[in-house]
């Protein structure tokens, strides 16, 4: 996987996270996971459907355990993003995904 390839190594962070959470539930993820799992939640839902509706299926509260992730962990892109309402991140998304990954990836 060459570094720059930010779609691959949200799915596979996203895999190991989703792994995770099945064998010791939500509370055990740290902040960066809680952040990558919220990012995998908003790229599902916007490759797959075209929209976040689909990530709020998956997980009701992407956007603000997003935002409050991003928060603690500095990353004033990825909080930038998640601060977004719904429909304008939607608008957005794909211009401002690889910033975040790129800063996710950096912590």
């Amino acid at each position: 996987m060459l570094d720059d390839d930010h779609e691959t190594w949200l799915l596979n962070e996203g895999h190991q996270i989703i792994e995770q959470i099945n064998a010791k539930g939500y509370s055990c993820l740290t902040p960066r996971s809680r952040l990558i799992y919220c990012l995998w939640a908003a790229d599902y839902g916007m490759r797959n459907a075209g929209d976040l509706a689909t990530a709020a299926d998956l997980h009701a509260t992407f956007l603000a355990e997003g935002q409050s992730a991003a928060q603690e962990l500095g990353l004033p892109q990825a909080r930038a993003a998640f601060s977004l309402a719904s429909e304008e991140l939607e608008r957005q998304y794909f211009s401002l995904f690889d910033n975040v990954v790129a800063e996710i990836r950096a912590v």
